[in-house]
């Protein structure tokens, strides 16, 4: 072929490394903005933090000179009236010769807020256990084989592995037997959490009653019920219950109410895991009919560009360190500039959000709208991809509760009136309905798609048995309880 040229026209999108910078800063949460801010603080010499100090200065040193001339005067007329110091005896205690009014330092009464919100290290159920069990004296076996039991324990409380499992792997002592095992075993179940190193619910819910007064009310009983009928109680088969207990109604209705009191998971009490606190980007009040949307100064990082350092630059210098100076300072404004973006792009979308969900804001879950990604980024011109980004691990602080932006968004569902209503306001009207239920007649998963149907709203059983599981609502059986 002979070769030739060609020109041709065309548009493209190039990802420039401001781009790049924003769209990463736009999905980042306030406490990941924070760490990714301090990084860029302690890298970047042309970065400081804007924290409003400079106009507070000017009046502090306005004020300053007007109040050294009356605190000289003070000072002055305290002082006539105490002796010289050349002529106060040598043992004279300074607090008996000047009677001031002296302020604790700022520094010392802070120090209680300070450690109350120090971030404690967690202790798993293993550590609990291991805790407790050197406060026992035991011997080098038993504490060997102590250890081991507890490091088959699982976060639940429970014993994962049977004990003639164990045995071969403690030691090759041919007299060392299960029941050394058992005594051990049973050792660590009376320790804390009640019903700890349980191998199965029954055994579990045993070591709790266990652990009870004598005199408790319905104590016998409920052993006996754990015991011999825990299967029955699972089925809910009360009738069955009523004969083997030779109980009314009332008397059962009581016992399993003691029952269902106990933990059937004891290592939950002890947790793991520090809890994260949510710190709302979003604050959203209502003031005067109006709702105002706000964004959360905290959460928010103001920086600004250090004046010392960017007068150091100089034009005609090509310098090495001049260079470096001007990248610094490029940085420093890409950077500052992305983060009023950020602010700018995310307070937009909550606005739009709020201004959606006006009704869920006034009158809760039920009046949720349906709202999906699209919506918002129609009317903000916006990618949907973008709006993602900004709902992303971002919070909003409501009247109602605090809630993630991303909870605003539910899909449609139809109604015979044409319209449509949100999944979750879908959600909440299940959870109402089973709230106000017979507790001795419970709603089946049809009857709860007949009640919406009534309302308007029509969903398949099987969605509304999806819906009921999302809310953590047991099915009908395991519901009904006896009065």
């Amino acid at each position: 072929m002979k070769p030739s040229l060609q020109l041709r026209i065309g548009q493209n999108l190039a990802m420039t490394p401001q781009l790049q910078q924003a769209i990463r800063l736009l999905q980042l949460s306030s406490l990941e903005l924070k760490t990714e801010v301090q990084n860029a603080l302690d890298s970047n010499m042309m970065l400081e933090m804007d924290d409003g100090e400079d106009e507070v200065t000017n009046e502090k040193e306005q004020s300053t000179e007007n109040d050294n001339e009356s605190t000289e005067l003070e000072l002055k007329e305290g002082f006539d009236d105490v002796e010289d110091a050349d002529d106060m005896p040598v043992d004279t205690v300074w607090d008996n010769a000047y009677d001031g009014n002296m302020t604790a330092s700022s520094s010392h009464a802070g120090i209680s807020d300070y450690m109350e919100y120090q971030n404690t290290q967690e202790r798993s159920l293993t550590e609990h256990l291991l805790w407790q069990l050197n406060l026992i004296p035991l011997s080098e076996t038993d504490k060997s084989l102590a250890i081991t039991i507890i490091d088959f324990i699982d976060k639940d409380g429970y014993l994962t592995c049977q004990l003639d499992e164990i045995l071969p792997l403690v030691s090759d002592d041919p007299d060392l037997g299960i029941d050394e095992l058992e005594a051990v075993l049973n050792l660590i179940q009376s320790m804390e959490p009640a019903g700890v190193g349980a191998r199965d619910l029954g055994e579990c819910l045993n070591i709790q009653l266990s652990q009870l007064d004598d005199k408790t009310p319905w104590l016998d009983e409920a052993k006996f019920l754990v015991n011999n009928c825990l299967d029955l109680l699972a089925s809910h088969d009360y009738n069955q219950l009523m004969k083997k207990l030779s109980l009314e109604r009332e008397q059962l209705s009581k016992i399993i109410t003691f029952i269902q009191s106990l933990n059937p998971r004891p290592g939950s009490l002890i947790q793991d895991v520090a809890i994260q606190y949510i710190i709302p980007d979003i604050y959203v009040r209502k003031r005067s009919d109006r709702w105002e949307v706000e964004l959360n100064s905290e959460t928010t990082p103001r920086l600004r560009i250090n004046i010392n350092y960017a007068g150091m630059i100089k034009r005609a210098d090509s310098s090495v360190e001049n260079i470096s100076l001007k990248e610094h300072l490029q940085e420093a404004k890409w950077l500052i500039k992305s983060l009023q973006s950020r602010s700018e792009t995310l307070l937009r979308v909550a606005t739009s959000i709020v201004v959606r969900q006006k009704s869920f804001l006034e009158d809760g879950e039920e009046a949720m709208k349906p709202l999906v990604l699209h919506d918002i980024a129609k009317e903000l011109g916006m990618h949907e991809s973008t709006i993602s980004r900004v709902t992303t691990n971002k919070y909003m602080h409501t009247p109602k509760g605090i809630f993630e932006l991303k909870y605003f968004f539910s899909s449609h569902v139809s109604t015979d009136s044409g319209g449509a209503t949100s999944s979750t306001a879908i959600r909440a009207l299940i959870k109402k309905l089973v709230s106000n239920e017979d507790a001795q007649k419970p709603l089946s998963d049809s009857k709860i798609a007949s009640s919406l149907e009534k309302r308007g709203i029509k969903v398949a059983r099987r969605t509304v048995a999806k819906y009921r599981e999302v809310l953590n609502i047991p099915p009908s059986n395991e519901r009904k309880i006896l009065s």
